[in-house]
């Protein structure tokens, strides 16, 4: 009797150590590293340019809730108010004419940077990065975020903004068919070591490229409302820097 009381007390403690195991690992980040850039709650760490579209825009005023900006909205030409950036629901959306939302750090050099984003149909929007703060398009780096927009190049593309050779450019173009559908969320990533940058979206790579310029070593990052058209929203934002 003693012996099958020994047996089962053996028993209980090494499941209830496995099970003490299985919670430890649970708890234990998956994404050892990452370091967010969106808190889901409002827009710290993030700005937007005054004058972002003197073409569209005549004013830009932050709105603050307990004395934190959750949005952006913008006054037009002809006297509307319309939505720019937005937190709403944990997310980060972008809408109204074109405009871009600056990291306020500018000192980003060497990452792995990744946004879990969706766009809209026909819309079109960037996942900037190494870019300089300022009105209109900026100059730096981006991967394109676009699933049925008219700009033929989508998601998974680096955009040609840059000096390229028409070989480079073939190399950065490769997307004819997004690998993102409208309307539905995706994982972008940009890995950034030097002049070498790779893109994966849903962990698929589609871009490996060293740029023979090294155009953009340091910057901003950035996110892109391309045109009224555009609806796009960013569950999560973050980024984990890489050692040279």
């Amino acid at each position: 009797m003693q012996q099958s009381f020994r047996i089962v007390l053996a028993a209980v403690v090494a499941a209830a150590a496995v099970a003490a195991l299985t919670v430890r690992a649970e708890e234990k980040p998956a994404d050892a590293g990452w370091l967010p850039l969106f808190n889901g709650k409002d827009l710290t760490g993030w700005k937007l340019h005054a004058n972002p579209n003197p073409g569209s825009l005549k004013a830009v005023t932050a709105k603050e809730e307990g004395g934190k900006v959750v949005a952006y909205t913008g006054e037009t030409k002809d006297g509307k108010e319309v939505p720019l950036w937005t937190v709403t629901d944990g997310t980060l959306v972008g809408s109204g004419p074109a405009t871009h939302l600056f990291s306020e750090k500018d000192d980003y050099t060497d990452f792995h940077y990744r946004v879990e984003a969706k766009i809209n149909d026909k819309g079109n929007s960037g996942q900037y990065f190494r870019t300089k703060f300022g009105p209109g398009f900026p100059q730096g780096y981006e991967a394109q975020i676009n699933a049925t927009h008219g700009d033929q190049i989508r998601t998974g593309s680096l955009y040609p903004s840059f000096k390229l050779t028409p070989e480079d450019r073939v190399k950065i173009l490769v997307m004819k068919d997004a690998p993102n559908k409208a309307d539905e969320f995706f994982v972008q990533e940009v890995i950034a070591e030097g002049n070498h940058i790779r893109i994966l979206v849903n962990g698929k790579q589609t871009i490996d490229f060293t740029d023979p310029n090294n155009s953009f070593t340091k910057g901003h990052f950035a996110l892109q409302g391309h045109d009224p058209g555009t609806v796009v929203t960013f569950k999560k934002i973050e980024w984990k820097p890489l050692k040279k």
